[in-house]
């Protein structure tokens, strides 16, 4: 049935399609970019298409090749991952997620809780660095649960919550607030771009140009650190109304101009196609979007 699959190609291909380079291909694939380049021109004449556009120092994949990418991609993916499973040493039960520091700990960890009573068996691993992880090169991680406004072609991708920015502060100092002092706690955001409406959007909508002008900025690495600044009562604090969540329940802040709000970003959670039916990745797949539905934002539903 499978005799006249050309799969050594098929699997170099994959390499290549996925790094979008024939030499980190090689490096994987342990040959020389030139074998890699006969291989891939080889299962080009043999499907009688290109698969590749060759560009000065880069390659492109052409309509079909992405087709063909996504198929491969997935079904080699479920091989591997079945593979894997009949190995002794290997745990069947292990996921790793990555995700940023910040949705971590104000509000992934939280309700972790919840999951561990229901899936005691599932070993859950947190990788939370900074860096952008590339699921299509680190087979290590499960899932990523991603901050912005993009699009994933290459993933299989789950919606799971949209966020607006409103302005807190501590109990007392929100009731006794004169804006012309209190002082502003932000973030040093990593990427400006999903966060230049910010302090100065907000201020516009709310009418309150004098905050910018006028008031002591404070800038903290991480949004825990300028929760923990605002809850102390150091200043109002400019924040995603999801990450706030548990400290607005808990009464440690509580909106500044409830009706005051602009739009952010969204949470996203990714894995390579193929992997989310992994059963512990199907498992926390449908926790978060259990979760994400039980944490709708009421910010979100009075914008509508």
């Amino acid at each position: 049935m499978f005799a006249n699959l050309p799969l050594p190609a098929l699997r170099t291909f994959e390499s290549a399609a996925r790094q979008l380079s024939f030499k980190a291909a090689a490096q994987e694939l342990a040959v020389t970019p030139t074998a890699v380049s006969h291989q891939v021109r080889a299962l080009e004449e043999w499907l009688g298409l290109p698969l590749f556009e060759r560009l000065p120092r880069q390659v492109r994949l052409t309509e079909a090749g992405e087709r063909l990418f996504r198929s491969l991609h997935g079904a080699l993916l479920e091989v591997s991952q079945s593979v894997d499973s009949l190995r002794p040493q290997r745990s069947a039960s292990s996921l790793t997620i990555s995700t940023t520091p910040a949705f971590a700990a104000l509000w992934l960890v939280p309700r972790l809780g919840r999951f561990y009573a229901r899936y005691p068996h599932i070993r859950l691993r947190l990788d939370s660095q900074c860096e952008l992880l590339d699921l299509q090169q680190d087979a290590s991680v499960d899932l990523a649960i991603r901050y912005g406004f993009g699009d994933y072609p290459r993933m299989h991708s789950q919606f799971l919550l949209a966020e607006r920015f409103a302005v807190y502060g501590a109990p007392a100092l929100v009731a006794t607030a004169d804006v012309e002092v209190a002082e502003m706690i932000s973030v040093r955001w990593h990427n400006s771009e999903l966060y230049e409406r910010g302090w100065k959007a907000w201020c516009q909508v709310a009418g309150e140009q004098c905050l910018l002008a006028q008031a002591v900025q404070r800038e903290y690495d991480e949004e825990f650190y300028a929760l923990q600044a605002a809850i102390a009562g150091q200043g109002l604090v400019l924040a995603s109304s999801l990450l706030v969540s548990e400290s607005v329940e808990k009464g440690l802040l509580v909106p500044y101009r409830p009706e005051i709000n602009v739009p952010g970003a969204s949470y996203t959670a990714l894995c390579v196609p193929g992997r989310e039916r992994h059963p512990p990745v199907r498992a926390f797949l449908d926790w978060l979007a259990e979760e994400a539905a039980q944490a709708a934002d009421p910010l979100i539903d009075n914008a509508a």
